[in-house]
């Protein structure tokens, strides 16, 4: 765990849409995740850091499928030289994505990741950052996910909470993991004709 990490200059919220954060279905402590992602977004603005949000275009049919309810952002987007919406159809938020290019773009080499799920989306987009060789800072209190089902001869209900921190050991020595949302500090990007300059 890294305490007080160095500031980082881009957010990535990964689809905290309404299927997964609202109502009878939500992620378990829901009111907590998206309490520490507000958070993590309004430090982030007020920093003047690119905020990212992801957005999953699932499968017809799936809580998350384009045009429903549940496919929604479920938190305010302010849409701006350092606010976007990227959608995505697979788990890896820079897979088929203008991600890389935004982030190119904005001269950012280290990001925060929160938002849904840990053990998929969240992973599977910090890992890609990893290999792609940014600094990647994983709060603890600022992603979730759903409880395992228990699976025959396999094992019992995995909880939530577990699943959230094999998720986080899972991506190595390199990711920076930080216990609470608030130790995350941001820098700035400034805009230029040319699009977002890190500074």
């Amino acid at each position: 765990m890294t305490p007080f990490p160095a500031p980082v200059t881009a957010l990535l919220v990964v689809d905290v849409q309404s299927a997964f954060v609202a109502g009878d279905a939500a992620v378990p402590d829901a009111t907590r995740l998206l309490a520490r992602v507000t958070e993590l977004i309004r430090r982030a603005r007020e920093a003047g850091a690119l905020v990212v949000h992801l957005q999953n275009d699932g499968p017809a049919g799936e809580p998350d499928e384009p045009g429903t309810p549940g496919w929604a952002l479920h938190l305010p987007v302010r849409t701006g030289s350092t606010e976007t919406v990227i959608r995505k159809s697979e788990d890896d938020g820079f897979e088929g994505t203008s991600l890389e290019a935004e982030l190119t773009a904005a001269g950012v080499r280290a990001l925060a990741v929160c938002g849904v799920m840990s053990e998929m989306c969240v992973l599977a987009t910090a890992r890609r950052a990893l290999e792609l060789d940014y600094r990647v800072v994983l709060p603890h209190d600022a992603h979730a996910t759903y409880d395992i089902p228990a699976a025959p001869d396999i094992s019992d209900v995995v909880p939530a909470a577990m699943a959230s921190r094999v998720a986080e050991w899972a991506l190595g020595d390199e990711v920076e993991i930080v216990a609470r949302a608030g130790n995350v500090s941001f820098a700035t990007v400034r805009h230029h004709e040319n699009g977002l300059v890190g500074r």
